[in-house]
């Protein structure tokens, strides 16, 4: 049948979705936009903040209505926290965030008998890391492998713990060894990701850190660049800088989530570090990679967070200087403890926002106009506009350079012009 698949989220949620495009592929299927009429729709849905949950609602009803006799499947965190939000929505299928082979079969079965399903568990009961393939079916540069799932943080505005879990890792054998199919198969760049990749290894015991896993895959794939996903401050110590920098395919990008520079609403987030531990960190990166891309995200309008606790965060985030920044305006997520606090006005929180956006985007433009003159290898990706190909440098960064069917090389690229974000270059 023809299946149609809507992603929302995080890098998790994709690399769950390419698995499930490569079964269902493999099962005889044929996947289809998801803005055409299809047989069944898959909605993989994403609960961190209200606009997610508002997003997914809007895709269900989507669905449902571009083909109203086509079995509707929602799975994903949004149905594994809200789940009779979703069911009052008339889907066929909810499931949550676990079982992903299994979820498929009761779509199939949907399909056949038309009778409504669920597939839900308690997310925190859980102990197994589900095994999915890697890699997605069309002609790609970059595949994302997920090496760790879960989190036990429980920071105070955060309800991912409750639909993820605790943390289950990828052992490191079976990650090399998805390392060197990967590449095998073409792909040029690998990203690490997972709910919480710096407590990868926690749960095999003998003291495995990400560390370790970083290592092991860039040595298992020598010819193919390894870029980590999203880690917390705590990892950045002199022994991981060290190691990192010794590995020649690790990308220099490192995203930091921060989410506040102001100790006072670290502490009333549960985060389990303070500014003096980040900005350490930051400098660790500074001074063991030559000039990397630190990218962060930040939350405005915490619960408490006054005009001081504010300023702050900003004088921080200038301190630290990143390279790109995520702003998002606190969003309340019933069940969590930040709910429960004294909440900042919206206009207030959508005013900072937009101070601090405009102070990430100050940041950015500088980062990107230091980067012109230098030479990096990009890996090019798709033809752009105006006779240009797009591309990413190591650091991430957007790249467009003048060629021709470049894609899926790494060509060194002289850097000379910043325009609309994006960095011009020349083939050396």
């Amino acid at each position: 049948m023809n299946i149609a698949i809507c992603t929302l989220g995080c890098k998790v949620n994709q690399y769950e979705t390419q698995a499930m495009e490569r079964t269902l592929a493999g099962r005889g299927h044929t996947l289809v936009p998801f803005e055409d009429r299809a047989d069944a729709y898959i909605i993989n849905t994403c609960t961190v903040t209200a606009v997610s949950d508002k997003k997914s609602r809007q895709m269900i009803r989507r669905a449902r209505k571009r083909n109203p006799g086509a079995v509707v499947a929602v799975c994903g965190c949004y149905a594994q926290t809200k789940p009779e939000e979703v069911r009052s929505l008339g889907v066929d299928l909810i499931a949550g965030t676990g079982d992903r082979i299994k979820f498929l079969d009761l779509v199939e079965r949907a399909a056949r008998s038309r009778e409504p399903a669920a597939l839900l568990d308690d997310a925190l009961s859980r102990r197994q890391f589900e095994r999915l393939p890697a890699g997605g079916l069309t002609t790609r540069t970059r595949a994302m492998l997920k090496v760790e799932d879960g989190c036990v943080n429980f920071c105070s505005y955060c309800i991912i713990p409750y639909a993820r879990g605790p943390v289950r890792s990828l052992p490191l054998e079976e990650a090399e060894e998805e390392a060197r199919r990967l590449y095998r198969e073409g792909y040029l760049e690998l990203v690490l990701t997972g709910i919480e990749i710096s407590s990868w290894g926690r749960d095999l015991g003998e003291g495995a850190a990400l560390i370790d896993l970083v290592e092991a895959v860039c040595r298992a794939a020598p010819g193919m660049r390894v870029r980590l996903g999203s880690l917390e401050p705590r990892t950045v110590t002199e022994d991981f800088c060290r190691r990192a920098a010794a590995l020649a395919n690790l990308c220099p990008h490192f995203h930091l989530s921060l989410q506040s520079g102001c100790d006072a609403t670290l502490r009333r987030m549960n985060r389990r570090y303070d500014t003096r531990l980040y900005r350490g960190g930051v400098d660790l990166l500074e001074r063991y990679f030559d000039r990397p891309a630190v990218t962060t995200d930040l939350i405005v309008g915490f619960p408490g967070e006054t005009e001081e606790e504010f300023a702050q965060t900003l004088d921080f985030i200038r301190q630290c200087a990143f390279a790109e920044m995520h702003i998002f305006p606190y969003s309340i997520r019933a069940g969590t403890p930040a709910a429960a606090m004294e909440q900042v006005p919206k206009q207030v929180k959508e005013a900072r926002a937009a101070r601090a956006s405009g102070l990430a985007e100050a940041l950015h433009r500088d980062y990107l106009d230091r980067c012109v003159g230098r030479v990096f290898d990009v890996l090019y990706e798709q033809p752009g506009e105006d006779g240009l190909y797009l591309g990413h440098a190591p650091n991430y960064m957007a790249v467009a350079a003048e060629g021709e069917n470049l894609h899926n090389q790494i060509l060194p690229t002289r850097i000379t012009a910043v325009r609309d974000g994006t960095l011009l270059g020349e083939l050396t």
